[in-house]
């Protein structure tokens, strides 16, 4: 089979040039990755349909011209995407494969270049055009080439396990130097398509010989330096070490030949983003260490991937990139008021730290802590400030996480192991500037794997964090410029030395007036964008949104607020998607039919239960902000008994026996007998049994309920009061004052009983707006509240009858 494939490839005298094709039109079969040389025997696998119908329609001319696409993934090439050089071939044998594909041999006749396509369908046609060989003077130089090409390519072709002997004995018959070098060209396995290609379209003997000598120089090379190579490693060699032998050699023959596999080009890829990366000195140390490391291991190896994941991260994080905006103070607070409806001073202390910024830019950003209760916009007010600075914002929910390492990251010795939360959101934002928002930090865990709020302080003190050290990184990170904000609904929980790290920021809460306008401005915009409708489909009147805060909500934010408004919206997006097209202008019959009847019924309730003697109205503070607290009183016969209920805690426990006892050693003053507990038992309670409750601010609340009790002169309506009391009647200050009032307000108060104490606290928190409509009286003494607590004649207690009935009959109204 080898001789007979052998003598098909010289069947004829070298001189012979019949049948030239100049002005000819023949079919064009092109082929992928092949190129077919004059003279040569090339079988070809044939399975495209257009190819198929090529070699059918052949006729006894069996004559082709074979051209190589220029892209080899194409299955349906245009004559533009094939070379323009091609071999004139002639078809010898066609055999019908199993698979429908062709089997075809061809034998190469001469180069052809292929002119004007007269066909594309069913397949290419067109004119082709003989390419005459020139070069071809006999000389000295000729001769040389011709002897030193014949001789390197029996040294290949001896040295070669795949290439037959016989291909020498076939090379050195040859006289003509074109048809040597075409031979030789066509029985290289190691020659590129392209180079092949190029040697095809070299009709210049000479020059073609000239390029050819230079790949057989190249491979002899190759061919000496794997040997080299071999004789080398081959007593190290075992079967285990096959693999890396392998590699080893590869990366020889590639250094040699001044080309890099892709793991170098990755190492390189690598070493320049270290370099741009603008590390300190040691951290820049540390990595080229690491890279150094890298290069030399191999990429099976079982760390391979965990150290390049740690090159990684320390080259892709911002250790100099900034955001470099220029603080615009005016354009600072236009953002901030266009964001949020008051927070007076929540933006003046913001537009301070800006302040101090724009004059010292590498100031050590400051630690805020916003405290408020829920849906007063503590997150947003965070993004407000990123925005209003130019900077990226970042955001880190605290709330219940327990690990340690989920803030400083996991050592690199741990499967799966990763830098910390702060570093990857710094990754993230892609500066080293951003501002950081540290959500729920009153609601961090701990476990045995750790204590984050512990974790926080070194993050948390600007004369720590500039060289904040992460497990995984295991290197200092400058957090110096980083804005860190955080958030927390009370303070009660978070420990002291992390408390005193940072500047606390009170959010108390809105009055009804204040959420009026958020509504107006945010939240009803929002709810219909979100909901799918247009501003001209409904319209919300004063009335109404005054309506749904009154008597629909009872918090200090906004948030379900909102919700509320979204209900209103989709009931009217589903009117509208029913066919209904006419506005909506929400009253409160429609309020009744899209919410339900009136959920908080506060400025009533109080009318009411305070007819009776007994009943006095304090005021709590909670983590959701303040709220109105009853406190009821009542006696029966007994022996001077006294009881306490309503799941209260020792502290309040505590103010229920001292304002007892003020009552029982100043009965005489108030007009009781000294001894008015001998015949009955007396009953404190604290309505909503089920709420835990506790603190320090219900002193004068019990009293008043008490004497009101003992004396049978039921309290002032829409009376609130709060303070704690001393066993010789003195009113101390109290804590959240402005959350307190605010409540008050909410509830339907009109006049509300402080400590004197707490006068400075209401004149720095609370706006006049915020206080208009609510007459505010202070007490240094219990005798001060029950003054303006009781009715002290039977027409005020007439005049305050009138008042319920009329706050009743509004609310039935």
């Amino acid at each position: 089979m080898a001789s007979d494939f052998l003598s098909i490839i010289h069947p004829s005298d070298p001189k012979e040039r019949e049948n030239r094709p100049e002005g000819r039109v023949l079919p064009v079969l092109p082929v992928r990755d092949t190129v077919l040389f004059p003279h040569a025997v090339l079988p070809l696998t044939v399975g495209r349909e257009s190819s198929i119908q090529l070699i059918q329609s052949l006729g006894e001319e069996k004559t082709i011209v074979v051209v190589a696409q220029r892209d080899a993934h194409l299955d349906t090439p245009k004559p533009a995407d094939l070379h323009a050089y091609g071999t004139l071939a002639t078809v010898h044998k066609v055999v019908k494969m199993p698979n429908q594909s062709l089997f075809v041999f061809t034998e190469g006749t001469e180069r052809v270049k292929l002119g004007e396509f007269t066909q594309e369908e069913p397949f290419m046609m067109a004119n082709v055009e003989a390419v005459a060989e020139t070069g071809l003077q006999k000389g000295p130089e000729l001769e040389a080439l011709q002897r030193n090409i014949l001789s390197q390519f029996q040294q290949i072709v001896s040295a070669s396990p795949t290439l037959s002997d016989e291909l020498s004995t076939i090379a050195s018959q040859m006289e003509d130097p074109a048809r040597l070098s075409d031979f030789v060209a066509s029985n290289l396995p190691f020659l590129a398509t392209v180079d092949r290609q190029e040697l095809l379209e070299t009709p210049d003997v000479m020059v073609r010989l000239e390029r050819l000598n230079k790949h057989l120089v190249k491979e002899i090379e190759v061919q000496q330096l794997r040997n080299k190579i071999q004789s080398e490693v081959q007593d190290q060699v075992q079967q285990s070490q096959r693999d890396y032998y392998l590699r080893e050699q590869l990366k020889a023959i590639q250094k040699e030949l001044g080309e890099q596999d892709e793991s170098q080009k990755d190492i390189e890829e690598l070493r320049k983003k270290i370099e741009d990366a603008g590390m300190p000195e040691e951290t820049l140390k540390e990595a080229l260490k690491e890279l150094t490391r890298l290069s030399r291991m191999s990429p099976m190896a079982a760390d391979y991937s965990l150290t390049r994941n740690y090159i990684e991260w320390l080259a892709v994080l911002p250790w100099a990139k900034s955001s470099g905006t220029e603080v615009d103070i005016p354009r600072a607070k236009e953002i901030l008021d266009e964001d949020h409806y008051d927070l007076k001073k929540v933006k003046e202390r913001i537009l301070d730290y800006l302040a101090v910024r724009r004059l010292k830019p590498d100031m050590k950003g400051p630690i805020l802590c916003f405290v408020g209760p829920p849906g007063v916009g503590k997150t947003s007010l965070g993004r407000s400030v990123a925005r209003a600075l130019g900077r990226k914002f970042q955001r880190i929910s605290l709330g219940g996480m327990h690990d340690e390492a989920e803030l400083r990251g996991h050592r690199r010795t741990y499967i799966g192991a990763l830098p910390g939360q702060i570093i990857q959101n710094l990754r993230r934002a892609g500066t080293n500037d951003p501002v950081f928002m540290l959500d729920e930090i009153d609601k961090l865990g701990r476990d045995f794997r750790g204590d984050p709020a512990s974790a926080l302080l070194e993050v948390l003190d600007p004369e720590q964090n500039n060289t904040f050290r992460d497990n995984y990184l295991d290197q200092p990170f400058d957090l110096s410029k980083v804005l860190f904000i955080c958030t927390a609904n009370m303070l009660d929980t978070m420990p002291a030395p992390l408390l005193d790290r940072m500047e606390i920021i009170d959010l108390q809460g809105y009055t009804e007036e204040e959420k009026r306008h958020i509504a107006f401005r945010y939240l009803v915009p929002r709810q219909i964008k979100e909901n799918g409708i247009k501003a001209e489909d409904i319209e919300f009147p004063d009335e109404a949104i005054s309506y749904i805060v009154r008597h629909y909500t009872r918090e200090a934010g906004v948030r379900k607020l909102e919700q509320l408004i979204g209900t209103v919206c989709r009931k009217q997006a589903r009117r509208i998607a029913e066919g209904k097209s006419e506005k909506l202008v929400v009253s409160k019959e429609i309020i009744h039919e899209f919410l339900g009847g009136i959920k908080v019924r506060v400025d009533t309730e109080i009318a009411e239960r305070t007819k009776r003697s007994g009943v006095a109205v304090g005021l709590a503070w909670t983590p959701a902000g303040g709220d109105v607290l009853f406190i009821e009183a009542n006696k029966m016969k007994g022996k001077g008994g006294f009881t306490m209920t309503g799941q209260i805690g020792e502290v309040m426990q505590e103010s229920m026996q001292a304002a007892l006892t003020w009552v029982r050693s100043n009965a005489k003053s108030i007009g009781l007998e000294e001894d008015f507990m001998k015949d009955i038992d007396l009953h404190i309670h604290v309505p909503a049994g089920a709420i835990p409750k506790d603190g320090p601010s219900a002193g004068v609340t019990m009293a008043t309920a008490l004497i009101s009790l003992l004396t049978d002169t039921p309290v002032h309506p829409l009376t609130a009061m709060t303070g704690e009391i001393t066993l010789s009647g003195n009113v101390l200050p109290v804590g959240g004052i402005k959350e307190k009032f605010l409540a008050a307000k909410r509830a339907g108060v009109k006049q509300v009983i402080l400590p004197a104490e707490n006068r400075l606290n209401v004149e720095e928190d609370l706006m006049p707006e915020q206080t208009e409509g609510v007459a505010i009286h202070y007490a240094s003494q219990i005798v001060d509240v029950l003054n303006v607590a009781l009715p002290k004649s039977k027409e005020e207690e007439k005049k305050d009858e009138e008042v319920r009935e009329e706050v009743l009959q509004h609310a039935n109204a």
